[in-house]
């Protein structure tokens, strides 16, 4: 998994630098984002130019920020990665941040699948990994 790690690393890093092209590179075709309720643009999301889409949207909240890998965590043709996020949105003096977890499936080198989840418990079970 190595090569699925280095992957998200490069797509976490597009994110943060704004690159919405680059994003997309290590995406099937047919990939599914799925966002739940109760984050900003709840939904399920279908094929490379909807999830690319999706996340320019939600990228263009942001005045400034990150999205940082903290931990990333495997089982099969699933990883689980840890994030830390802190942005400034547009029209607001005030940080805000969190911590919690995406998941992604992976088949011949490309995602699959991308979710996220609010509890990084939910997103261990997602994947059948063991509590850490």
């Amino acid at each position: 998994m190595n090569n699925e790690i280095e992957v998200l690393k490069q797509f976490f890093a597009a994110i943060n630098r704004n690159d919405m092209q680059a994003i997309t590179k290590d995406f099937d075709p047919q990939i599914v984002r799925i966002e739940p309720e109760g984050f900003p643009t709840a939904g399920t999301y279908r094929g490379i130019a909807e999830v690319q889409e999706h996340i320019t949207k939600g990228r263009r909240t942001w005045a400034e920020g990150t999205c940082e890998p903290e931990k990333f965590l495997t089982n099969g043709d699933k990883v689980v990665v840890y994030l830390h996020v802190w942005v400034r949105l547009k029209d607001s003096t005030d940080w805000v941040g969190g911590r919690f977890a995406d998941g992604f499936m992976f088949r011949d080198g490309k995602i699959i699948q991308y979710l996220s989840f609010g509890e990084r418990l939910d997103a261990l079970k997602w994947a059948g990994i063991e509590e850490q």
